[in-house]
């Protein structure tokens, strides 16, 4: 069983960054596909950055391509997302989440991003930018 804990959100103004972190116990060995998730009011949830390690494969959503950096600090068991020059329209709860699917190196540049890929979720943290 993987549980997942979020932290380092708040709140900033544009232009400014954010360093999220999550925390995973149990399982989460490096054939799991590890990402990070976000959901605005009233929207979906959708998937910011993706990471699978034994595949050495990182997937970003096009919104964030240049700004966010996902990244796994094994030894601590822990996932992060570098978050740069932010701006309103990245305000959301941000979540963490672990999943494991058969072929993932075939599969992760087409499931990665996808929650329904995902098991295991963190309750999340909130990010709001102000203008």
């Amino acid at each position: 069983q993987v549980q997942l804990a979020e932290s380092g959100g708040g709140s900033v103004q544009a232009g400014g960054s954010l360093r999220l972190s999550c925390a995973a116990s149990g399982n989460t060995d490096s054939t799991y596909f590890m990402g990070w998730f976000r959901q605005a009011p009233g929207k979906e949830r959708e998937g910011v950055a993706a990471t699978y390690t034994a595949g050495g494969l990182t997937s970003y959503a096009d919104s964030v391509k240049g700004r966010f950096t996902i990244s796994q600090d094994n030894a601590k068991n822990t996932l992060y997302l570098q978050m740069n020059s932010l701006s309103p329209e990245d305000t959301a709860m941000y979540y963490c989440a672990a999943g494991r699917i058969s072929y993932a190196s075939i599969r992760f540049a087409t499931r990665g991003l996808l929650p329904g890929t995902y098991n295991a979720w963190g309750q999340g943290t909130q990010v709001t930018v102000s203008s």
